[in-house]
């Protein structure tokens, strides 16, 4: 997901950088040409040929250079600015007070040999105050290539968020509002990694944890801090970047998504994905994404990226596969209603692992078909939000700087102040009207772009960022 933030770096340079360190993997050689398509089920089989471009359907533009034409310019409806000592390139944002605005947690990280833990934290309000500060500011960096163990949850359930983390050796609880520890619970070696909330235990709402080594193992704890399962090694393959929490089959206890392998809530194994066109021992799940659920697992629709494998799949919640496309490096997902006039959903997905300047983002539809392209100079982050209120999403690029429409056409630019570049956009209420709204990350602001038109969902969306935030 994104940043044109570090100095020198880009953000999927510096992500790329992080999973070559561990995995050993060089960059490998991307295919130009078009993937292999499996379609199977009432879909029947397509094959393309691996000598062919792909074809996309109803756009392929490019948008590697500075953003022009006749598009609006966003101006930033608040800028924060960033604590210089504790803030780092980790950012999200929640009500921590009870006022009903927003504030920005910002986190740095520590990094031995591809082993992470959270090392400082700052909260601020929307007017850069610093509500309190946590940690050492003297060790840690701002870059960003992973996702960073810092998450505002209500954990306890009494109305108020609080900020957890995981440091060296400790899951951290601190008080939303000022920032003191409430509870510092013992982690397993390197379980700092990131850390999700989910219902394992069937309480009304997800009180438990799934904290994480870099790519070997998963531990599930309650509330209470008692042990429930850990997994090594989940159905053979490395874990993913960060666990993914979904109901399978509404019982009301989450099953795990842990990597290539779907989790019981009890830990054991449910199912293994089995790629039918790729080995899956090259690499470890990237991000997995609901495109449909349903009342049985079988009605479910999964998306799944596979990193260093170069493959993205549709499967169902049973793990049978329905297609897939190889050949790519594809990273991140994003789903919505992004072409009105094609049936369901789409998906977005970057292929990243490209030179600078050549990053795409393919939008693709429910069977897998090539729908569009844009190609940007990195791809890596891209939400999508109804910036329009026209019932469509559009597509936000961080490289890009601007909102794209199902057609490919930039509707919007989101302006900056020089020598400012933002990067790492994100969704969610920021105003506190039920919008969802743009927050952007400079290295040394936070950027809020007020959705004027977007209208309000069904279910609002919540104030801040979501919950189990990640850069995947």
């Amino acid at each position: 997901m994104i940043r044109a933030i570090f100095v020198g770096v880009t953000h999927h340079e510096e992500i790329a950088m992080s999973e070559r360190e561990s995995k050993k993997i060089t960059r490998r050689r991307f295919l130009k040409t078009s993937a292999v398509v499996v379609a199977a089920g009432a879909q029947g089989e397509a094959k393309a040929s691996a000598t062919d471009k792909p074809k996309h359907k109803f756009f392929d533009v490019n948008e590697t250079g500075d953003p022009g034409g006749a598009a609006p310019i966003v101006r930033p409806w608040k800028r924060v600015p960033l604590d210089p000592r504790y803030s780092g390139a980790w950012v999200v944002a929640g009500d921590l007070d009870g006022d009903g605005a927003v504030e920005i947690v910002s986190a740095r990280n520590v990094d031995k040999n591809d082993i992470h833990y959270t090392s400082a934290v700052v909260a601020q309000r929307l007017d850069g105050s610093v509500l309190w500060r946590w940690g050492n500011p003297k060790i840690g960096r701002r870059k960003l290539h992973h996702d960073v163990a810092c998450q505002i949850y209500d954990w306890d359930g009494d109305g108020n968020n609080e900020v957890i983390l995981c440091t060296d050796g400790f899951l951290v609880e601190l008080d939303g509002a000022t920032g003191k520890e409430r509870r510092r619970l013992p982690l397993p070696k390197d379980a700092t990694d990131c850390l999700v909330f989910a219902n394992l235990s069937g309480n009304s709402r997800a009180t438990d944890v799934l904290v994480k080594d870099r790519y070997t193992q998963i531990w599930a704890f309650n509330y209470d801090w008692k042990q429930l399962w850990t997994a090594k090694l989940p159905g053979g393959y490395r874990t993913a970047h960060q666990p993914r929490p979904i109901d399978i089959d509404g019982d009301g206890r989450d099953e795990i998504m842990a990597g290539f392998a779907m989790l019981n809530p009890d830990g054991t194994t449910r199912w293994v994905f089995k790629s039918r066109k790729v080995d899956l021992a090259r690499g470890h799940l990237d991000c997995c994404r609901v495109l449909r659920a349903g009342k049985r697992p079988a009605d479910f629709r999964l998306v799944l990226t596979c990193c260093g494998a170069n493959n993205i799949a549709l499967v169902d919640g049973t793990g049978k596969v329905v297609w897939e496309v190889s050949g790519h490096h594809f990273e991140s997902i994003n789903i919505g209603k992004i072409c009105r006039n094609v049936p369901g959903l789409q998906i977005a997905v970057d292929i990243d692992h490209r030179p600078r300047g050549e990053g795409p983002l393919w939008v693709l539809d429910e069977n897998g078909r090539h729908l569009g392209q844009i190609m940007t100079n990195s791809s890596r982050i891209h939400p999508l939000i109804d910036w329009t209120g026209e019932g469509t999403e559009s597509i936000l690029l961080d490289q890009a700087r601007g909102l794209f429409d199902g057609q490919g056409k930039r509707i919007a630019t989101f302006g900056r102040q020089p020598p400012d570049t933002p990067g790492i956009y994100m969704v969610g209420d920021m105003t506190g009207d039920g919008v969802p709204d743009v927050l952007a990350r400079s290295a040394s602001a936070v950027y809020i772009y007020k959705n004027e038109k977007g209208k309000r969902p069904a279910k609002a969306a919540p104030l801040g960022t979501e919950v189990n935030f990640t850069l995947y």
